[in-house]
C-alpha cells in the first residue's frame, strides 16, 4: 500500500488541522478496503506480545507478563535487564507517542508536519528544551546513567523488530534510534507544563497596564486568607525537628510581605510576541488551564480501619490519545515498583515499591521570571536551522542574555527581534545546568524508608511538586522539593528590570522547603492549593500562585467526616462531584431578576438543584453555562479573551464589583440577568428550545484527542475518543468543561489508592488505555472503567491479572 502523503489540509485553524493526509486515511475513511485492510495494519503495525525474542543488549533472561488489561509485569534477574525490558515495551506499544515527545523537545515537528508546525518549533527552539536536557545528562549519578543506557537499548531493540506504528505510516517517515538525552528531554516538557508562571506575567503586564497594579487582585483573586493550607502553622514551626537531608544554608530570608516591583513598560508589540510562545505552547496542549492540577492525600493508620496508612492520587493534566501514563511492573534484582510511567522515561513516576508509597501534585511555586534586558546588556547568539517538509529550511537566531533566552524574539508570524521592541528573557530553573531530577524518579523506584525518601528528593529540580509518602511500617510523610528561588522585596508577579536590581539570592535550602513526617493530626491533603501558612519564612510564590481552595477543601471535608477510613472510603472521595462552588453562588445567582420566561425556568431548576455535577444533570449544565458568561466579565476591560476564575467572579460578585460594568455601565444585578439570558441562548442554539433535554452530559464530553490528527477531519473519528463524563469546575473529579466547548481536556489523568496494610489490595486506573494504535484491543478498554469510578488491581500477583500472555525477552546468542 501506498503511504506517501498527498499534502496538507487546507483549513483554518491550528498546526493539527493542516497536517498531510496519507493515502491509508483516505482508505480508512471511505472503508474501501473492508476488514481484510484492517487486519493487513493491525498485522504489520502490532508488537509481538506472546512467544520468544532474541534481542542484543539483554543479561539475562527477561519475561514479560501483559494482563487482561495490557498492563506488562516485568521480570529480570538484573535492574538494568528490567529497565532494558520497561524501554522495549514502551517503544512497543507507544512509539509514536515516544517520537513525537522527543521532536517537540528538540523543537523538529516541521519536519514532519510541515510548515504549519513552525511556529511551534520556533518556541521549542528559542527556550532551548533540548540544549537543557543535554547539560542536564552528565550531572546524572552513575546509576541513572547506567540504567537510561539500558533504558536507550530496550526502546532501540524494539524498534529493530520492524513494526511501524499507523502514525509513521501516515506521514511517510522512519523514527530515528532513541538516545540518551531523548529521555532526559521528555522531563523538561513536564517541568514547562507544571512548573512556572510565565503566561501570569504576560498577562498581568497586560492587565497593570490598563487597570494598573491593584487590577490583579480583580481579575486574578488572592489565595482567601481562610483557604485551606497543605501544611499547618504547627507542622512549619516542627520542621527542624524532622529528620532532614540535603544542605543547610544561612541565605536571607524575605519579608513576608514583598512589594510589587515597578514593572517596565511592555509595548503591544512586545506582548504579542510572548502571546506567540503561549499561543504555540496551547497548540501542544502545553499551556496553563485552570483544573489542570492534581489531588493525593495520605491518612495515618490512626486514621484508618485497618491501623495502616492509605495513599490516594490522581495528577489532573491533558487527556489524550493515547493517554500520558502507561502502567506498569518492573522488578529486577532491587528495583520492583509499580504504577504509573511515562513513556520515554526509565521509572515509575508514581507508586509504589514493595515498601513505599509515594503520590505528586503540582506545588506551583514561582519558578520562572521576565527580564526587560536594558540597551547595551551583553547578549550571546547562535543560529537554530529548522528544517520544514517540503520547503526550504528556515533560519531563526537565537539570542540570550545572563537570564536566559530571549523569547520575545521569534515570535511567529515573521516577527523578528527588530520588531519586538523591548528585549525580554526568560529566567527558569529547568533551564539552568546541573538538572538532577532523573535522580530522584528513579531514587524514589528504590526507596525503602523515609531517609530514603528524603535523599531522593534531595537530588530533585523541577517541576516542584508536592510528594506524600506512606510505608508499611505505618509512616506518613509530605514533602515539597525542587529549586525554588529566593527573591527580596518583589514577588515575582510581573515583569521586572534585568539591571541587577532583581536577582534571585540562591535558592531555599532543602532542607528547610515544606515538610512533614508523622504529622499529628494523622492527614495531608493537597490540592494545587497555597502550601503554607503566611509565617513561613521564604516566599513559594505570589498570593495569586495558588488553585483555588474548593477541591482542598472538600477532599478534607468527606475525610474528616469518617473516624475510620477504608479504600472505598477513598475511592468515592476521589470521585466526588458535589460543587461547593456551587454552594458559594447559589444565594447571588439565585436572587437574579430574571430577564425573560426562560431565565425563570432555569432559575427554577437551579433552585431544586444539589450541586452534583452528574452526567444526567440539567442543573449542573445551566450553572457552568452560566459561570462562563460571567467569567469574561473583564474582556472589555482588557481588549482581550481573558477567562477569570471562579474565586475572581465570586469577589466581584459579592463587593463592588467594577469589573461588572459593561462599557463603563450597569452593576452585578444587570450583569447577572444578562449573563443568564445569553448562557440561555448559547444552550438553546446548541440543544434546542426543550430545557428539560438539557443535561449536562450531551455537552460535557471527555476528548482524549490526538496531538497531531486529533484536528484532522479524515483521520479524527479513528484516533480521537468522546464520552459523557461528571465533575466539573473545581469538583474533586475535576473536569472542567473548556470555555466556549464544554469539552473536557483535563481532568484526572491517572488514580491510584494504595493500601498499606497489604500493598498488592492497591488500586490504579488510567484514562483511555495502554496501547497507543487506535486499532490494539488495548488502545481503549480502561476509559468506561476510569469515567465509571472502576479501578484496576495494582497487585505484583499473578492470581490477580486475569488472562494473560507472555514474552521471553532472551540475550541473542544464548
Amino acid at each position: 500500500m501506498n503511504t506517501k502523503t498527498v499534502g496538507p489540509l487546507r483549513r483554518k485553524g491550528s498546526w493539527g488541522r493542516r497536517v498531510a493526509t496519507g493515502v491509508l486515511g483516505t482508505l480508512l475513511l471511505l472503508g474501501a478496503a473492508g476488514g481484510g485492510a484492517y487486519a493487513w495494519l493491525r498485522a504489520t503495525s502490532e508488537p509481538q506480545r506472546a512467544g520468544n525474542v532474541d534481542l542484543t543488549g539483554l543479561g539475562g533472561r527477561v519475561q514479560v507478563t501483559r494482563d487482561a488489561w495490557g498492563v506488562p509485569h516485568i521480570r529480570a534477574q538484573t535492574d538494568e535487564d528490567a529497565v532494558f525490558a520497561l524501554g522495549f515495551v514502551h517503544w512497543q506499544d507507544r512509539a509514536w507517542q515516544m517520537d513525537f515527545q522527543r521532536r517537540v523537545a528538540q523543537g523538529r515537528l516541521a519536519e514532519v508536519l510541515g510548515e504549519a508546525a513552525l511556529p511551534q518549533d520556533r518556541f521549542l527552539r528559542t527556550w532551548g528544551f533540548q540544549r537543557a536536557a543535554q547539560s542536564a545528562l552528565p550531572a546524572l549519578d552513575a546509576r541513572s546513567r547506567r540504567l537510561i543506557a539500558a533504558y536507550t537499548a530496550g526502546v532501540n531493540a524494539a524498534q529493530g523488530r520492524g513494526k511501524t506504528a499507523l502514525e509513521f505510516r501516515i506521514l511517510g517517515y522512519t523514527p530515528e534510534a532513541w538516545q540518551d538525552v531523548d529521555t532526559v528531554s521528555w522531563s523538561k516538557l513536564m517541568a514547562f507544563d507544571l512548573g512556572g508562571n510565565y503566561d501570569d506575567e504576560v498577562m498581568n503586564a497586560r492587565v497593570a497596564r490598563r487597570l494598573g497594579a491593584g487590577g490583579l487582585d480583580q481579575v486574578t483573586a488572592p489565595y482567601p486568607a481562610n483557604g485551606p493550607t497543605i501544611l499547618s502553622a504547627d507542622e512549619v514551626g516542627a520542621q527542624s525537628a524532622a529528620p532532614q537531608t540535603g544542605a543547610t544554608s544561612d541565605a536571607p530570608h524575605l519579608p513576608d510581605t514583598p512589594s510589587l516591583p515597578d514593572t517596565p513598560g511592555l509595548p503591544e508589540a512586545t506582548v504579542a510576541a510572548l502571546r506567540a510562545h503561549l499561543r504555540a505552547a496551547e497548540a501542544l496542549g502545553m499551556q496553563h488551564v485552570p483544573g489542570k492540577g492534581s489531588n493525593d492525600w495520605v491518612i495515618a493508620g490512626s486514621r484508618t480501619a485497618t491501623g495502616k496508612p492509605i495513599l490516594a492520587d490522581d495528577p489532573h493534566l491533558a487527556l489524550t490519545a493515547p493517554m500520558l501514563w502507561y502502567l506498569a511492573d518492573v522488578q529486577g534484582s532491587e528495583l520492583k515498583a509499580i504504577g504509573a510511567s511515562i513513556p520515554g522515561l526509565p521509572a515509575i513516576v508514581i507508586g509504589r515499591n514493595a515498601r513505599v508509597a509515594w503520590g505528586v501534585t503540582n506545588m506551583n511555586p514561582d519558578v520562572q521570571d521576565l527580564y526587560v534586558e536594558p540597551e547595551g546588556a551583553r547578549l550571546t547568539s547562535r543560529q537554530e536551522v529548522i528544517r520544514v517538509k517540503g520547503q526550504a529550511d528556515v533560519a531563526i537566531t537565537v539570542r540570550e542574555s545572563e537570564h536566559g533566552p530571549i523569547i520575545s524574539d521569534n515570535g511567529g508570524g515573521g516577527l523578528n527581534f527588530a520588531d519586538a521592541g523591548p528585549r525580554v528573557a526568560l529566567k527558569w530553573t529547568a533551564l539552568q545546568p546541573g538538572d538532577t531530577t532523573m535522580d530522584a524518579f528513579l531514587g524514589l523506584n528504590y526507596a525503602q524508608n523515609w531517609p530514603d525518601f528524603t535523599r531522593a528528593l534531595s537530588r530533585y529540580v523541577g517541576p516542584s511538586q508536592n510528594f506524600v509518602y506512606a510505608d508499611v511500617d505505618g509512616n506518613t510523610g509530605y514533602y515539597a522539593p525542587g529549586r525554588v528561588p529566593i527573591r527580596e522585596g518583589w514577588d515575582g508577579s510581573l515583569p521586572v528590570p534585568g539591571d541587577g536590581s532583581r536577582e534571585w539570592r540562591g535558592f531555599i535550602p532543602f532542607g528547610e522547603l515544606p515538610h512533614t513526617f508523622n504529622p499529628a493530626d494523622g492527614l495531608v491533603v493537597t490540592a494545587n492549593n497555597k502550601v503554607v501558612p503566611d509565617g513561613y519564612p521564604y516566599l513559594l510564590g505570589n498570593t495569586r500562585n495558588w488553585a483555588e481552595p474548593y477541591r482542598a477543601r472538600r477532599i478534607t471535608d468527606l475525610l474528616t467526616a469518617t473516624p475510620k477510613l477504608s479504600v472505598a472510603d477513598v475511592q468515592r472521595t476521589q470521585l466526588d462531584t458535589r460543587s461547593l462552588v456551587w454552594a458559594d453562588f447559589r444565594p447571588i445567582l439565585l436572587a437574579t431578576k430574571p430577564g425573560s420566561d426562560r431565565a425563570r425556568q432555569a432559575l427554577g431548576t437551579l433552585q431544586g438543584w444539589d450541586g452534583n455535577m452528574t452526567t444526567g444533570s440539567v442543573g449542573a449544565l445551566l450553572f457552568e453555562a452560566w459561570l462562563m458568561q460571567l467569567q469574561e466579565m473583564a474582556r472589555d476591560e482588557l481588549n482581550d479573551a481573558t477567562v477569570m476564575n471562579s474565586l475572581s467572579v465570586l469577589n466581584q460578585l459579592r463587593g463592588v464589583g467594577e469589573l461588572c460594568a459593561q462599557g463603563g455601565q450597569g452593576d452585578c444585578a444587570a450583569l447577572l440577568t444578562r449573563t443568564l439570558d445569553a448562557a440561555i441562548t448559547d444552550l438553546q442554539a446548541r440543544l434546542g428550545d426543550d430545557m428539560t433535554g438539557w443535561t449536562y452530559g450531551t455537552l460535557h464530553q471527555v476528548a482524549s484527542n490526538h496531538r497531531a490528527f486529533g484536528k484532522v477531519s479524515a483521520l479524527a473519528w479513528l484516533f480521537n475518543h468522546h464520552a459523557p463524563t461528571p465533575g466539573g469546575t473545581n469538583t474533586v473529579n475535576v473536569a472542567r468543561p473548556e470555555h466556549g466547548t464544554y469539552a473536557q481536556t483535563h481532568g484526572a489523568s491517572y488514580r491510584q489508592i494504595v493500601d498499606l496494610s497489604d500493598p498488592d489490595r492497591s488500586l490504579y486506573i488510567g484514562s483511555l488505555g495502554q496501547a497507543g494504535s487506535p486499532l490494539a484491543p488495548h488502545a481503549t478498554d480502561q476509559m468506561n472503567r476510569w469515567i465509571g469510578g472502576q479501578y484496576l488491581p495494582m497487585s505484583t500477583r499473578a492470581a490477580d491479572w486475569g488472562n494473560t500472555q507472555t514474552l521471553t525477552l532472551h540475550p541473542a546468542g544464548q
